[in-house]
């Protein structure tokens, strides 16, 4: 079992800056890929970006490549999402998420309970 617990969330204005933190506990962090996804009102769970279990690859969904940024620390267990230029349409809760084995995961086994993410206009 991993428990993820996402932290960093909040308003910010378009063209400001949050950075995500997901915490993780329980079996050896180190091991897991881990991703993040946002969801937002009324619509479906996108997948935001993710990282390699060692941290030397990542993937980007189009709409955040050149403003999102995640990597991870393997010895503080944590991942990171720095989020930079955001736009009022980056509003949403994002969550992270692990799974273990190959890169990138089709599926996650483990997910936080979310960080809410507000941008205004």
């Amino acid at each position: 079992q991993v428990q993820l617990v996402e932290s960093g969330g909040g308003l910010v204005q378009a063209g400001g800056s949050l950075r995500l933190s997901c915490a993780a506990s329980g079996r050896t962090f180190s091991s897991y890929n881990m991703g993040w996804f946002r969801q937002a009102p009324g619509k479906e769970r996108e997948f935001v970006s993710a990282i390699s279990w060692r941290g030397s690859r990542t993937y980007y969904v189009d709409s955040v490549k050149g403003r999102f940024t995640i990597s991870r620390d393997n010895v503080k267990n944590t991942v990171f999402l720095q989020m930079n230029s955001l736009k009022p349409e980056d509003t949403a809760v994002y969550y992270c998420a692990a799974k273990e084995g190959r890169f990138p995961p089709s599926e996650y086994d483990y997910w936080g309970q979310g960080t809410q993410v507000t941008v205004s206009s």
